[in-house]
């Protein structure tokens, strides 16, 4: 029998993972089977989500709910995109004002 392909997660998969357990109290075991991973997989990104949600409540401060969680990643990819967007709009002025700069005869 041929080994299994190692499957890859994203980080906000893993981050939903984990707070399917912390949020919702049921056992990593329960969670794992739903979500069809290995429970030893799942208690890993469990204690890494654990431990900021647990700070958050020592100061004083409620942690993120799951809306608040998915609006910060799709925020985060936001200004991924645009900081990509700017980056190349830098690139193309500076080729155009070169361009522009060699022209004979231009304006």
């Amino acid at each position: 029998m041929p080994p299994r392909k190692r499957r890859s997660h994203t980080a906000e998969y893993k981050v939903e993972a984990a707070h399917r357990v912390i949020d919702s109290g049921r056992t990593i075991s329960e969670v794992a089977r739903e979500l069809g991973i290995d429970a030893g997989m799942l208690r890993v990104w469990v204690k890494r989500r654990a431990a900021p949600v647990a700070a958050a409540e020592v100061q004083g401060e409620s942690p993120l709910e799951a809306a608040e969680r998915a609006e910060l990643l799709r925020l985060r990819r936001q200004v991924a995109e645009l900081e990509k967007d700017n980056t190349f709009l830098v690139k193309a002025s500076a080729y155009f004002a070169a361009m522009q700069k060699n022209r004979n005869g231009s304006l």
